[in-house]
């Protein structure tokens, strides 16, 4: 790997072991083992190499669980609906240090726009994604209005899991227990006004 990789490997690290606020520069140059100057040539600055070592992290984990995903599917599921959140379920749990990483971004994105900007494009990016991925289309074909709502309300329920199962994943809901709940409340909303006869 060269210095501008092995700044990235070191600041994943440091976002995984410290997070956002506690890395310094110094923390990520010997997570590296590249000087403190590096930072600088490659990335212009700490917050620089952050956002781009963490937007990296969330788009692999992104892909990680699209194919474990499409992995539960291909395996013939009964339910493919609770297969996909038993497999976002797993990711909670095993890639916590990046839930984690993400929730101080998010407060760190207050205080720096270009962090502000980057995880605003990243979540459309999954809100499309995620739409995609439930109507069964390709990003491309994902009405703008689809996307504002499946794609918000997925990404909305991605969140809010997550953080039950940072808080108390002795009582979050499994996977099974989303879907459940998802069509227990379908139901009780019923049919938009327009679909009555």
């Amino acid at each position: 790997m060269g210095n501008r990789e092995d700044l990235l490997a070191g600041a994943a690290q440091c976002l995984r072991e410290r997070g956002w606020a506690r890395t310094t520069v110094r923390d990520i140059a010997a997570a590296a083992g590249v000087s403190h100057a590096a930072i600088g040539y490659h990335f212009g600055s700490r917050d620089a190499l952050l956002i781009a070592a963490f937007v990296r992290a969330m788009e692999e984990w992104g892909d990680e669980v699209a194919r474990a995903m499409t992995a539960a599917g291909a395996h013939g599921s009964d339910d493919p609906a609770v297969a996909g959140w038993v497999e976002m379920v797993t990711s909670f749990r095993e890639q916590r240090h990046l839930w984690m990483a993400s929730i101080d971004a998010f407060v760190q994105a207050e205080h720096t726009p270009e962090l502000r900007e980057r995880l605003a494009d990243a979540q459309q990016e999954g809100r499309r994604g995620s739409a995609a991925g439930l109507i069964g289309v390709p990003e491309s074909e994902v009405p703008d209005d689809v996307v504002r709502s499946v794609g918000s309300v997925q990404m909305a329920l991605i969140s809010g899991v997550a953080m039950q199962w940072l808080i108390d994943p002795e009582r979050a809901p499994s996977g099974a227990d989303v879907v459940a709940g998802l069509r227990a409340l379908a139901a009780a909303v019923g049919p938009a006004p327009s679909d009555i006869a």
